[in-house]
């Protein structure tokens, strides 16, 4: 089943999506359940992708990156989600960070940390949540004190992709509680220096890959050049990089459900019941058909928020659309899959019951789905409201 943004693409952007397909078939397919009986993060496997520049992907060109589109980002997530879309996630935020400091004024950041973040020798993410605030970003605790030459940090960050191993953090602070969202400024936090404390990696079900963790900083001391947005800027920083993630995570899941289709197609033609293919029982063909409606509409939804994106227009309700959308028809889709499947859905060589579980990741991830009614419903007299 081919991907549903390639007609989307240009050459150049078309040879790197087929660098990432063979590479998801050679390494990541054969090995992702093997990685979560393990319950492991797959190190190798990252610097595996890195070698071949899936970790450039959008770090812009002068920088030593392919400066790819954000649709380009979009193929790729829901190629590789396919086989695991937990490696998927983690593969993404590294990249992420590393186009994010691409664009930092701190030439140790452009010139130090990019090169390494790109070539798989460190790793990143980003910090936003913590154990008491999540959907709720404007209420985090993490405390950053201005002191001489910098800022002391002091506070404890969770749920984070790549926790277990990220070696430098986009971590999101507030400076001034009084000020509500206005106060949150965002610094680079370095693992490597005093004052870190790594928090042991969730036992994530189904989503062991995507290295989910979490960190503790006591009076860690940020030099002022590692201060990526100031206060005032960050909140609405933050905020422009979810609208990007909710997008990024519907096209995994649009993924996760086309691969889901495809197995159950599979099966439905080879497998015969009261001397017919199991697929020309109108029963089953119906509910796949089902299945292709809602992925359908998952790709229309996506594809039209990742346009806005790329487009640098506002993305809000086009992100949420598409992230809600994902949320609610992923996890019963595939459940529709595996039932088509009978019994042999379950086994686990066919990677549905890890699908399932990284379907309802995605349903936190980045904005709850009930965080995207709230979302929709607070736009909805700007942008269906009656006029004149």
């Amino acid at each position: 089943m081919a991907g549903f943004l390639r007609d989307e693409l240009k050459a150049e952007e078309t040879a790197f999506l087929d660098r990432a397909a063979a590479f998801t078939a050679k390494t990541v397919a054969p090995q992702a359940n093997e990685w979560e009986r393990a319950r492991r993060q797959p190190v190798e496997a990252l610097r595996e992708a890195a070698a071949l520049g899936l970790l450039r992907l959008e770090t812009p060109k002068e920088q030593g990156g392919l400066g790819h589109r954000y649709l380009v980002k979009l193929a790729l997530c829901d190629e590789m989600s396919r086989a695991d879309m937990a490696f998927t996630f983690s593969l993404v935020n590294t990249q992420n960070v590393a186009a994010r400091l691409a664009l930092s004024p701190t030439a140790r950041h452009r010139d130090v940390h990019v090169p390494a973040l790109m070539s798989g020798d460190i790793f990143g993410a980003t910090a936003l949540s913590e154990p008491g605030a999540g959907s709720d970003f404007s209420s985090i605790r993490t405390r950053a004190e201005k002191v001489d030459g910098g800022w002391r940090l002091n506070g404890e960050k969770a749920w984070i992709t790549n926790g277990a191993i990220a070696d430098l953090f986009i971590t999101y602070v507030q400076t001034d509680p009084a000020a509500g969202w206005r106060g949150i400024a965002c610094i680079l936090v370095d693992a490597r220096r005093e004052g870190f404390t790594r928090r042991p990696a969730y036992d994530l079900i189904g989503g062991h890959a995507i290295g989910a963790g979490g960190f503790a900083l006591e009076n860690y001391l940020a030099p002022e050049e590692d201060l990526i947005a100031p206060p005032g800027e960050a909140f609405k920083l933050a905020m422009k990089g979810v609208n990007g993630a909710r997008v990024y995570v519907a096209a995994m899941c649009a993924g996760l459900l086309a691969d889901a289709l495809e197995k159950a197609l599979g099966y439905g033609t080879a497998r015969e019941t009261f001397g017919r293919k199991l697929l020309d029982h109108q029963g089953l063909n119906w509910s796949l058909g089902d299945v292709a409606n809602d992925l359908e509409a998952l790709r229309g939804l996506t594809l039209a928020a990742g346009r806005l994106i790329d487009r640098g227009e506002d993305a809000v309700m086009a992100a949420a659309h598409a992230k809600k959308f994902a949320g609610r028809v992923t996890l019963a889709r595939i459940a529709d899959c595996i039932q088509a499947m009978g019994a042999a859905g379950l086994r686990e060589e066919h990677g549905l019951g890890r699908h399932l579980a990284c379907a309802k990741i995605a349903a936190y991830t980045d904005g709850s789905t009930e965080m995207m009614n709230e979302r929709i419903g607070a736009g909805l007299i700007k942008t269906y409201g009656l006029t004149g």
